[in-house]
């Protein structure tokens, strides 16, 4: 039976609750509900896209598109942060090689001063404000997309607040795999989530 684009909407604005609930996802975030250090339980934060949560993601953020990373602003950080860092995946799309999803982006060691991400973030591993990123194709945000052939997938982003930089290296010629950079981050943020907060988006190609 076919889910109404209403009905997918509310369900995926659920999720995207249930995210930064206790029940962290298996992938990449470390355990749902943790402390960090002893300092308190984790605080829930706001991620703004530009578009509602569960709703579909504009087209120029996708493959069918520009392929230009959202801007996306957050608030709320906890006392003690000192960097961010955010995981935009597919949850609808099992990539295998030890994980069960697909890794659209993920930037670390964002300064703990910002409150966004500009839209259309430059390709690199290393950005002007220090900040290092990757994704399932190298250095560089990868946008949505789902074949017209099957249903919608599920995009979730989700923000940290951490209470220290991470010592994970960017992405390099010489640097280990995207799959082992990827764990690298996931590692060296346990026990260091202050904060999250998490919105999701949805797309098909026409």
């Amino acid at each position: 039976m076919r889910i109404t684009r209403l009905t997918l909407a509310l369900s995926l604005a659920v999720l995207a609750v249930a995210f930064v609930s206790a029940q962290a996802p298996r992938t990449p975030a470390p355990a749902g509900g943790q402390r960090g250090r002893g300092r308190g339980a984790v605080q829930i934060m706001t991620l703004t896209a530009p578009w509602a949560p569960g709703a579909e993601i504009p087209l120029k953020h996708t493959q069918a598109g520009d392929e230009v990373s959202p801007a996306l602003s957050w608030d709320n950080p906890p006392d003690g942060t000192v960097s961010f860092a955010l995981v935009v995946r597919d949850v609808s799309a099992p990539a295998g090689q030890g994980t069960d999803d697909v890794l659209h982006w993920m930037v670390w060691n964002i300064p703990a001063a910002a409150r966004a991400l500009p839209e259309g973030v430059p390709q690199g591993p290393v950005l002007s404000d220090g900040s290092r990123q990757i994704s399932v194709t190298g250095p560089n945000y990868r946008g949505p997309a789902a074949p017209a052939s099957g249903p919608a997938h599920v995009y979730v982003f989700e923000l940290y607040a951490l209470d220290a930089m991470l010592g994970v290296p960017a992405l390099g010629p010489a640097a280990a795999t995207v799959p082992q950079t990827r764990a690298a981050v996931v590692a060296a943020m346990a026990g260091h989530v202050r904060g999250k907060a998490a919105t999701a988006g949805v797309f098909r190609r026409r």
